[in-house]
Parts: structure tokens; sequence; C-alpha cells
């Protein structure tokens, strides 16, 4: 697939390295960099792909903030929507949808078996993170913004609001954020199972969490946990819209107007991973417990449904369902301020890469050894 990537018309000026970053999920643009497609798109032309979650340096920290132009994001929206609220000139390209086990979990011999039984219950809401970059408290607070979202999801779904259960703060001991953004957790240590209040639970504090992905998994398991309510079986997708549902690609103004094709070629890969993963998802287990540092048993279970929504579209159903994240995260204090969604959207690359691959001939898909 190589050769008819690498050569688009030329941008205005030079870029020697192009910058990507994306959270410890499945996501296209993750497959499409294990499966060497990336790298190997850019190559040719003499530009550097580089990861922010290998680079080591203190560029770490713009997978936060997004204050790096050449700076392609796949992450999270909670971050996503952070950043333009805080006046960072990003341009929102795609959005993707990926069921990525979502779910209640409580002690065994609770007695609650279903989303009608948290009426009453005490659920636990874990504190803001500590942060020294002030303005990054709110968006950076992954796990309370997280939780929040899914009880409110999960408990509308049977007609109950959050005034219906006791929110009880834990402490945000998970995710401490050091100088400029970094990470301050133990070298390696990428499980997002870490960022939910286990031990809360475990001990009594509360009676029910919120965990979501397949590290959390097997963080339940380890720990003899339950599951109470699962929501990816909702079939309302409303009430499973949070942090990773949708889930956006976004690029700052400036890559869009100096290098729009670099944009466009990146998108064709990533779009030609989602349809490989669409056509060999048995292919991809190796992949995925890279992706998000979790077992293949949790990896299988988390997510089987990942084929249905990794190819990156602006439907309709996708927008509304963002903006009602973005409503949601602007009404409990995430966001410094509100913004119109529709002035945040450029269609244009992926529209354009659809049209590029359009006129590819079938790829060979191959797994690398």
């Amino acid at each position: 697939m190589s050769t008819a990537l690498q050569r688009q018309p030329a941008a205005t000026a030079r870029l020697d390295e192009l910058w990507f970053t994306r959270c410890p999920v499945p996501t296209a643009t993750g497959i499409a960099y294990k499966l060497g497609w990336l790298t190997e798109a850019f190559a040719a032309d003499g530009i550097a792909l580089r990861t922010l979650q290998e680079s080591g340096s203190e560029l770490a920290r713009h997978h936060y903030d997004h204050r790096l132009p050449a700076l392609i994001r796949e992450g999270g929206n909670m971050l996503a929507f952070g950043a333009r609220a805080q006046g960072e000139p990003t341009r929102l390209i795609g959005l993707t949808w990926i069921e990525e086990s979502q779910l209640i979990l409580v002690r065994g011999g609770s007695g609650i078996t279903r989303a009608e039984d948290l009426k009453g219950k005490r659920l636990a809401l874990p504190g803001w993170n500590r942060n020294p970059i002030a303005e990054h408290v709110r968006g950076t607070s992954i796990a309370r913004g997280m939780s929040l979202a899914g009880y409110k999801g999960v408990l509308a779904s049977v007609g109950l609001t959050l005034d219906d259960v006791e929110l009880i703060e834990t402490p945000d001991h998970t995710r401490e954020v050091g100088g400029a953004g970094r990470d301050l957790r133990p070298a390696g240590d990428r499980r997002l199972g870490r960022l939910w209040p286990v031990q809360a639970l475990v001990d009594g504090t509360v009676d029910a969490i919120y965990v979501k992905g397949a590290s959390a998994l097997d963080a339940a398991r380890e720990a003899g946990l339950e599951v109470a309510v699962d929501l990816d079986a909702i079939a309302d997708r409303r009430f499973r819209v949070n942090n990773g549902t949708p889930r956006p690609i976004t690029v700052h103004q400036s890559l869009l107007d100096d290098h729009f094709d670099l944009v466009v070629r990146f998108l064709a890969v990533t779009l030609r991973a989602a349809d490989f993963a669409k056509d060999q998802p048995d292919a991809l287990r190796e992949i995925l417990e890279f992706e998000t540092a979790a077992s293949a048993a949790s990896v299988n279970q988390a997510y089987a449904k990942l084929h249905e929504g990794l190819k990156p579209t602006l439907d309709e159903e996708r927008l509304a369902l963002f903006d009602l994240q973005k409503k949601f995260l602007f009404t409990h204090g995430f966001l410094d301020a509100d913004f119109a969604l529709a002035d945040w959207i450029d269609p244009r690359p992926l529209a354009a890469a659809i049209a590029f691959n359009a006129n590819l001939p079938a790829p060979q898909h191959t797994v690398p050894a």
C-alpha cells in the first residue's frame, strides 16, 4: 500500500517530523502504526513519524494541551474538548465509536445486579487530579469525568438521576502529573485499570464503581469484583456517551493550512487499518494487547465489537452524541468555556482521504511478525 500513499502535491513548507498521539485503547491510528503502515507512508518523503507515547520527552504533555502544531491526536474527548475550550486552534476531522467495556462493578454478594439497584447506593467519584498546570486540572481529571458520565448514563437508562445516588469522593492517587505534564506513575505502567478506585470498593467505602476498558477488567478479576451493569448492553447509545465514545481525531489548524496533503495521507492509512480490523479481527489480538496493556482474555471481552466503529466518520449521529458529551463536560465543570461544535469541524481531510482510498487497488493485508 505504500507507493500510492507516498506521493502527494508538495506542501508550501517542508515538514521533517510528523507527530501523533493516541490513548492506550484500540484506535485506527495505533493499529496502522503497529502494522508499520504509517511509518512506511511517510518514509519516502523523508518525514519521520513520531509518537508522543514513545518519545520519552517533555513533548508528552502535548497529548493533553495539543500545543504541538505538527501533531495528530486520536484520543479521549475530554482532553480534546479541553484544549479547544482553552483556545487552542484545533480542528475536529473524524470521530470513532468503539465499544470498550464500560461497567459498573460491585462486591460479590452485594445484591446489586441491575441499574435500578443503584438507587440510594454510594458510588465512587474520583477526585480532581493533582496537576501543577492549573488549567489542565479539569480536562485531565479523566477518572472523575468518566465515572460521572458513566453513572449519569446508566441511571438515566432506567429513569433515575444523579440525585438518586450518593456520590462519595475518593482520592485521585492513580494519576499524579508532575512538572510540564510528566506522568509520575512507574515507567511502563500504562494500565488504565489503575485509574479506577477499586480499593474503595473492596474496602466497603463505596457500593459501586465505574470502570472502562480491558485493563479495568483485569483489575476487577484480581480484586474478585462482579459486574452489576454492562453499559455496552444498553441499546440506546445516548446512555453510553463518555470520554471514548465518540473518540475524536483532532489536528492543529496550522497543520491543515500548511500540510493538508499529509493529514489526508495520515487519515487514508488509518481508514485502511480500520478495514483491516473489520476483515481480520482475529489477527488483531497481539496488537490490541500492546495498545491496551491488558490480557488476551480481557481484550477479547472488552473489544468484541471493535470492528463496528473503528473507522472514523463525521456522520450526524456521532456528531449529535459528541455534542451531548460537550454539554455534559461544560455543565459539570470540566471545560473552561463552551463553544459551537460546528465551528470546530473540518470535514475536508476525511472526505479527501475517502476519495483517495477509493482509487487504490485492494490492499494485501498482512500482520507483521
